[in-house]
């Protein structure tokens, strides 16, 4: 039974060690960029938000899931 604690214990202490491991390199590899490559991150962010929103607006858009609808009907008709 104390087999299973100690197991545990490894288990979470290892998972910790990881995140910690994790989240310190990620500040490091920020640290290591020069203003220039986070200005292009910055830009690539602020794009990539831009795509996402029109994304969303595509997908709940009603007309969307009606084409879907239809697209569908086709197959089954065509199989």
């Amino acid at each position: 039974m104390m087999s299973g604690y100690v197991t545990a214990i490894a288990i979470v202490a290892i998972i910790g060690w990881v995140l910690v491991e994790i989240t310190t390199s990620g500040r490091k590899k920020r640290a290591d960029m020069s203003d220039k490559e986070k200005a292009e991150m910055q830009k690539e962010i602020v794009n990539l938000k831009s795509r996402i929103e029109v994304l969303e607006q595509i997908v709940t858009d009603e007309k969307y899931d009606l084409k879907k609808q239809f697209k569908d009907l086709e197959k089954d008709k065509v199989a």
